[in-house]
């Protein structure tokens, strides 16, 4: 995902803009490997393999967003681990 791209997305629950990077893993401008945060209804979306993943929670795979959780939990942010929604360790 590009990092511009941050500037017109909204989040698909509460469409709050601007949205949080946490950024895990990058290349240039490209963002590999992180986490979109929303700071009005607390949702979090996965970036993986350079692709935003920003479903509403019915659409959701909780097993993928775990592990991923699980795998990153040193380097994201507590408030994404221990609080986030839809899902947090």
């Amino acid at each position: 995902m590009k990092k511009k791209l941050l500037d017109i997305l909204a989040c698909p629950m509460c469409k709050n803009h601007p949205l949080e990077l946490i950024e895990i893993k990058s290349k240039n401008d490209e963002i590999q490997e992180g986490a979109i945060y929303c700071t009005s209804c607390k949702r979090h979306f996965l970036i993986i393999e350079e692709i935003p993943v920003m479903l509403p929670d019915e659409l959701r795979d909780k097993k993928q967003e775990d592990e991923f959780l699980k795998r990153n939990r040193e380097v994201l942010p507590e408030k994404i681990i221990t609080q986030g929604k839809p899902w947090h360790l």
